[in-house]
């Protein structure tokens, strides 16, 4: 009987033993697993978890939300990880994908995370109507970048050209970005370049020719790149807002019936080599040999011969119906002309 019972209490206590060594290695997992929620720095291989973080959520509140997600186990550590990091009071709202090996301290930064907000150093302002040429000028004129660069940008740059040329033949074209970059005033940061900037006007140009545009051009029986075409020399020619859309009819007028558009501003450009840095075409003038001009080549020039705004892109899209196939300068000094829609007329009010 006596050594049944040594039997039992060497049984009990082995039991208890193992119980012991069972209940002290699951506790001793739960504090290391809670250490490393609270202070690991490791991560490993994962799955990502999306998760959405109310505006105002606590701490506790986001803690919840990982460990129902499967992303923490133990909310308490994050609570205190967060409340002893430079992160307290720091976690933004909105959606984060999360990967389950990430450490806690990489969900809260991830967590935490505000892009930086950029200092403007200086803006940029281009005027409706300036070429390529001169906006390049402009950003070595205030040292955004040399004009050499930027020129090398708008030719070799990776830049998607909003429009297709369709069938036109733009051989002899200068910029192929010549006509959209579009006139505004632009923020200069630190870290922009040429590139950056050429993007950003780009960006500006297709939110301001919509897809309305696209649909009125098609009406019209032009394609955009014609109708921006067209907007490039209005925008040269006029000085007076209400005269965009007559000017833009007598372009349309011309074409119609075969006739030489001969607009000065097509000689200008190839003339000046972009830079409209002179005022009076003379006869000489006239016979430049470029695709350009107008004088000298019936139809649209080869394209673009400007950046127009958008007050002359709409004037192309809605021109006023007239008559009219001629005009000159007034004697008003204001930049205004007078129309006429023969060339007796045109003589005679000169």
């Amino acid at each position: 009987m006596k050594n049944g019972k040594g039997i039992k209490v060497i049984i009990v206590l082995v039991v208890v033993i193992a119980l012991v060594v069972i209940g002290g290695l699951k506790i001793k997992n739960v504090y290391d697993g809670f250490m490393d929620e609270y202070k690991g720095t490791e991560s490993a291989s994962g799955t990502d978890v999306t998760i959405e973080i109310p505006e105002g959520a606590s701490s506790k509140k986001v803690a919840a939300i990982l460990h129902d997600a499967g992303l923490i186990k133990y909310e308490y550590a994050f609570v205190l990880r967060v409340k002893e990091s430079e992160y307290r009071g720091r976690i933004q709202p909105g959606t984060f994908t999360l990967n389950t090996g990430m450490s806690t301290l990489e969900m809260i930064e991830e967590l935490c995370y505000v892009e930086p907000v950029k200092e403007v150093v200086d803006t940029l302002t281009i005027p409706e109507g300036y070429s390529i040429e001169q906006i390049a000028a402009k950003c070595e004129e205030q040292d955004i970048c040399s004009s050499e660069k930027f020129l090398n940008e708008v030719k070799n740059g990776n830049h998607q050209i909003p429009f297709s040329t369709g069938d036109m033949n733009t051989d002899g074209v200068k910029y192929d970005l010549q006509g959209y970059l579009f006139p505004a005033t632009y923020d200069i940061y630190e870290d922009t370049t040429a590139a950056s900037l050429i993007d950003t006007m780009l960006e500006k140009f297709r939110s301001v020719y919509t897809s309305e545009y696209s649909a009125k051009a098609a009406d019209l029986g032009y394609t955009d790149y014609q109708i921006l075409i067209m907007a490039s020399i209005v925008e040269r020619e006029a000085k007076i807002d209400s005269e965009r859309p007559i000017i833009a009819g007598v372009i349309y007028n011309r074409l119609k019936i075969d006739m030489m558009l001969q607009m000065c501003p097509t000689v200008l450009y190839p003339l000046t080599d972009g830079m409209y840095d002179k005022s009076e075409v003379t006869y000489d003038d006239l016979e430049i040999e470029s695709p350009y001009n107008t004088y000298k080549n019936t139809g649209l020039p080869v394209g673009p011969i400007c950046n127009p705004g958008q007050a002359s892109i709409e004037a192309v899209l809605y021109p006023d119906e007239n008559d009219y196939l001629y005009y000159h300068t007034s004697d008003a000094g204001d930049g205004s002309h007078i129309f006429s829609s023969t060339y007796d007329e045109h003589i005679n009010t000169q």
